[in-house]
């Protein structure tokens, strides 16, 4: 798990820093290396950290995922946040996957490698803090920057708009798995 988790990390990396848009900027580009490490790093830690304090043990699990939770919330706004805004990202992306881990296992769903809490959440809370966290030097006019609420409302739209499009596509298909005695594994 934890080879796996760095061979991901690394690989990050060429998603964020290889995804830039101004590839020709080595500036940009190393502040997206910059923000990328940061987070993975304070989420890794703030994961860890969070963990220790509800339960008084050291989770290895939390330590990789709340570094995967860092990777996937700095992934929105890698080039458009400062290295402050990203550890701000990455070590809410790490608290809050310890959160959604324990709500999914709550309300009984099987999500046996925490994939939805990292994934999902972290993803989603990435994406709205460019609004709170945004640098409007990096084209990210922010609440934490003198902007507006433009770029959080038009995060949060975006952010619905997936969930919206997410749940119906889903209903859709499981649905008709289910319907078709696919959904399940039979037990012979």
């Amino acid at each position: 798990a934890a080879l796996g988790t760095f061979i991901l990390w690394f690989g990050w990396y060429g998603f964020n820093v290889g995804s830039t848009l101004a590839a020709s900027d080595p500036n940009q580009l190393g502040l997206v290396a910059v923000n990328t490490t940061l987070a993975a790093a304070i989420g890794s830690i703030a994961a860890m950290g969070f963990q220790y304090l509800r339960t008084g043990k050291w989770d290895l699990g939390f330590v990789l995922n709340g570094s995967l939770a860092g990777l996937v919330g700095i992934t929105a706004g890698c080039a458009s946040v400062t290295p402050v805004g990203a550890l701000v990202i990455g070590g809410l992306s790490g608290v809050l996957v310890v959160l959604a881990v324990g709500f999914v296992e709550m309300i009984k769903i099987d999500d046996a490698v925490g994939a939805f809490a990292v994934h999902g959440v972290s993803g989603a809370v990435g994406t709205i803090m460019i609004g709170v966290v945004g640098s409007s030097a990096l084209g990210a006019p922010s609440l934490l920057d003198g902007g507006t609420m433009s770029t959080l409302i038009t995060q949060t739209i975006g952010v619905v708009g997936v969930i919206v499009w997410v749940s119906i596509t889903s209903f859709i298909m499981f649905g008709a798995l289910k319907a078709a005695d696919l959904l399940r594994v039979h037990a012979e």
